[in-house]
């Protein structure tokens, strides 16, 4: 760890710089030898390295959005080049530039921290030998190297041995008690910050590879942070527990006030946005408008949160505008009552094979009622003006017809039949 320290030496004369200004305030207050002077510096160097980082954590928030829509493209590319790990390197590429995603934009602000960070270790790890280093000079080396916080030096570490803690004033019990008491609290911070972020601001409809990875970090980063507490000074330990409570806030912030697309953290969102909506019947605030607007310029795109969000308006009697304000409208009233005029429904499209069937079903009823009608005729009674040839004879020409029509009556021709020539015999 000091050989990584020292790599970002460059950076520790303006760490300490900044430290000993906060420093001749807090300890105008407290007194400059006290623990809270020094503490109450590292933790104000915190908020001023995290006020600097907030537009990276608004890239980072952007970001991890644009991940999380592309897991699904993204995962249909590595299916598709599953053999071909170049052309699968390409693909990806290709997409991040199209959709303008930068995957390391999620680390952006660890990254820019991290120099600060080693930069404070080098610095406390000089205290703690009782070295001058940077804009600290050897007056305030020895002042911070005597302050405690809760009777734990502020240059003491957990696997400190007992004669280098009673060198700095302390006893071992006190050191490693203030010491386990931080790292769990800072194991703790750091998991609940990505559960809040897994549980409450991803959006449920989509299961991707990606949630499972981030939901395996969740579990991996506070294992991490305890096995590296253990070697970091308290002064280290107050920098980093105090990073992770103001990220755990500002992510709370940001997932109250901008969630994820389909999240729980959402319809949250949208249930207490309904409530001021119904309450004073109009949408009050230019960002709550920007928001209905967005939901209604979606239209049929809108997830479950939206529609549900939509029609709850309906039944409270309002109308989203395309505007993102909200009317009173008598035809969402009525409808929610059940009053309205029932709509006209739109026929559901066919398939191929519906179609094909339903033609195939028409020809038969068709090809049915032509024989049926044919039938019918028939059996009607003929009612032909022509004059009926008389009965002849037994054995004549004619006998011998009459009797095939009678007895073959079925077979009969169909229609009316051709009158005889007028001078024909028979």
């Amino acid at each position: 760890m000091d050989t990584i320290a020292s790599l970002f030496a460059f950076i520790t004369t303006p760490v300490s710089w900044i430290i000993v200004q906060f420093h001749k305030v807090f300890g105008a207050i407290f007194g400059p030898d006290t623990g809270w002077a020094w503490g109450l510096s590292i933790v104000s160097l915190v908020v001023l390295i995290r006020i600097c980082l907030i537009p990276l954590f608004v890239k980072q928030i952007k970001a991890t959005r644009n991940m999380q829509a592309l897991q699904p493209k993204m995962k249909a590319i590595q299916e598709r080049y599953k053999s071909d790990k170049q052309r699968q390197s390409e693909e990806m590429m290709k997409l991040y530039k199209e959709t303008g995603t930068n995957p390391l934009s999620s680390c952006l602000p660890i990254l820019a921290q991290s120099p600060f960070f080693f930069a404070l270790y080098h610095v406390l790890s000089n205290i703690a030998s009782g070295k001058p280093i940077g804009a600290m000079n050897q007056t305030l080396v020895d002042s911070a190297r005597e302050a405690k916080i809760f009777g734990a030096p502020i240059a003491a570490k957990f696997m400190d041995s007992p004669e280098k803690v009673e060198a700095l004033g302390a006893t071992l019990l006190d050191v490693r008690i203030v010491t386990a008491v931080m790292i769990v609290l800072m194991s703790a911070s750091q998991f609940f910050t990505q559960r809040q972020l897994m549980m409450k601001n991803v959006d449920l409809s989509v299961k991707t590879p990606y949630m499972q990875q981030q939901k395996m970090l969740m579990y991996i980063f506070p294992v991490i942070f305890a096995v590296m507490g253990i070697n970091f000074p308290v002064g280290v330990l107050v920098y980093w527990l105090t990073t992770n409570v103001w990220t755990m806030g500002q992510q709370m912030y940001v997932i109250n006030q901008n969630p994820t697309p389909g999240s729980k953290a959402q319809d949250s969102y949208l249930q207490r946005l309904l409530k001021s909506a119904t309450h004073h019947g109009e949408i009050r605030s230019r960002r709550h408008k920007a928001v209905v607007k967005a939901i209604v310029a979606k239209g049929s795109d809108r997830n479950e949160n939206e529609r549900r969000f939509i029609g709850a308006l309906a039944k409270a009697g309002l109308a989203a505008q395309a505007d993102g304000t909200v009317v009173k409208s008598d035809a969402a009233i009525a409808e929610a009552e059940g009053t309205a005029a029932p709509k006209r429904q739109q026929p559901k499209r066919q398939t191929k094979a519906q179609r094909q069937a339903g033609a195939q079903q028409a020809k038969s009823d068709e090809t049915a009622e032509e024989s049926a009608g044919e039938a019918a005729q028939d059996t009607q009674p003929k009612t032909s003006l022509e004059k009926k040839p008389e009965t002849p004879a037994k054995g004549g020409p004619q006998g011998g017809g009459r009797s095939r029509a009678s007895s073959g009556g079925s077979r009969q021709r169909k229609g009316q039949q051709r009158p005889k020539h007028p001078s024909s015999k028979k």
